[in-house]
């Protein structure tokens, strides 16, 4: 895995190799270059590493999600602003079955940081607010959830949402 600013200088040199290849008439070099130097344009906005961390939550392997994120040491010098949101977020889902204080915290970091999608954002506040649910802080759920309820314009989340607010009662 590159640092994220050497992915664009690879990126950069490539280019200028094939602008160098265009004006010595060799085309077809050239074209091939600039798909090459499209790869590592591509990598810098979306990270490897995530993406294949992506590819094992699908298949519902939090461990191998795990495996996959451990393998990024320094989050901040190897992703973008967004990046380091998902890479949070993705923290936040593992540690969600086994420690709420550490998924509370990375949910929290992740919201900080930004998420691309809304359906991301929805869950990971429905996610803190089933935490804030089981700490006993009602309040606090309650406006997470309804922010939830707001940012899931595809009514995804809405079976989740309305057992929440059935749980809630009982607090």
């Amino acid at each position: 895995m590159f640092h994220k600013n050497i992915k664009l200088v690879i990126a950069g040199l490539i280019i200028a190799y094939a602008v160098y290849q265009f004006i010595e008439g060799n085309i077809g070099n050239g074209i091939f270059l600039l798909l090459l130097s499209s790869i590592f344009i591509f990598l810098y906005f979306r990270n490897e590493i995530l993406l294949l961390a992506f590819f094992k939550m699908r298949k519902q392997d939090l461990e191998g999600t795990k495996n996959w994120l451990d393998k990024i040491k320094n989050p901040k010098a190897s992703l973008v602003t967004k990046q380091q949101g998902y890479y949070n977020y993705l923290h936040g889902i593992i540690y969600s079955q086994k420690n709420l204080t550490q998924a509370e915290k990375y949910f929290r970091k992740a919201l900080k940081l930004g998420l691309n999608m809304d359906y991301d954002v929805a869950m990971a506040k429905l996610s803190l607010a089933g935490i804030a649910m089981q700490k006993r802080r009602k309040r606090e759920a309650t406006t997470l959830l309804n922010e939830a309820k707001k940012l899931d314009k595809n009514n995804m989340l809405t079976e989740q949402i309305k057992m929440m607010q059935q749980q809630m009662k009982r607090i």
